[in-house]
């Protein structure tokens, strides 16, 4: 039965049922448009006092009442993770070319430390024969300087002779004939000097005799010692300096004193002396020493 109808027959007890409807409706009426009523007359407060959505209200979400769809979860995940794989792509790059720039500087380092090793190496060997050049040279200058030494000592002992040994030969009444025991003496001096060199003989012949007689025989006794000695020993001719002193006095060798006097010639004699060079003693063994036949001769 409508209201309508109610409204038009009333009768008491469906006059109570709709004073109790209308006491029903009235409020719930009241309250649908009281809503509606605060929602006009404050929107601007409602804006204002609203609150700044959070990150999570601004995530999409996807699916039945905001949840993820496991249909879609892959689609998602990939959107998600797009900008990740970009990013960690971007760093694969950036490390890549590091590790070709870190791998070209050590390549480079590594050729120059080569470089510099060969150079250095090069350097040591060049020091190296530089040092072997130098101790050769310093060698062949010790050796040049021995040697002008030597030359030195060559030229100062040239003229160096000293004696070796001496004979006296004695001739009678001051004729130039030798006796056996002057070719004995004279057969003994030609002996030590065999096959020697740097020798000479120092031949000189006295005479009593005075002036010029004196001279010419005292020549004729140093002419026959020289010609027995080239004849029958072949001694060199050039090695032999001989001196015709007549009666001349001489000093004796052995007297020290300056001024003592000369020992006056009483017999015809020849005085020879071997002198050995001092540079030919350093060579060859020294003449072998005759003994001194100073003896004289008497006949």
């Amino acid at each position: 039965m409508s209201i309508k109808a109610i409204t038009s027959h009333p009768f008491p007890g469906q006059l109570a049922i709709l004073v109790l409807a209308s006491a029903i409706g009235v409020p719930a009426i009241a309250q649908q448009a009281q809503p509606d009523a605060a929602s006009q007359s404050t929107p601007a407060a409602t804006t204002q006092q609203q609150p700044a959505a959070s990150p999570t209200m601004n995530t999409p979400k996807e699916g039945f009442w905001g949840r993820v769809n496991p249909m879609a979860r892959k689609k998602w995940v990939k959107k998600q993770t797009d900008p990740i794989n970009d990013r960690l792509t971007e760093l694969d790059s950036v490390n890549a070319k590091n590790a070709r720039d870190i791998q070209d500087l050590d390549a480079r380092a590594q050729a120059g430390i080569h470089q510099a090793q060969a150079a250095a190496d090069a350097a040591n060997q060049t020091a190296t024969a530089a040092s072997a050049q130098a101790q050769a040279a310093s060698t062949t200058a010790q050796g040049a300087s021995g040697h002008v030494d030597t030359l030195n000592a060559t030229v100062n002992g040239l003229d160096q002779y000293h004696q070796v040994t001496e004979a006296e030969v004695t001739f009678r009444g001051g004729q130039p004939m030798l006796s056996d025991a002057a070719r004995k003496q004279l057969d003994d001096l030609a002996a030590s000097v065999s096959n020697q060199r740097g020798y000479i003989l120092e031949v000189e012949a006295h005479s009593p005799l005075k002036g010029g007689a004196g001279i010419q025989s005292s020549d004729r006794l140093v002419a026959a010692v020289e010609r027995y000695l080239v004849t029958q020993h072949d001694i060199p001719v050039y090695r032999m300096h001989a001196v015709a002193l007549g009666n001349a006095q001489m000093a004796s060798a052995g007297d020290q004193d300056a001024d003592a006097k000369p020992k006056r010639i009483r017999t015809s004699t020849v005085h020879i002396r071997l002198m050995e060079n001092s540079l030919a003693a350093q060579e060859t063994a020294p003449p072998q020493g005759a003994a001194s036949s100073t003896g004289a001769e008497r006949q």
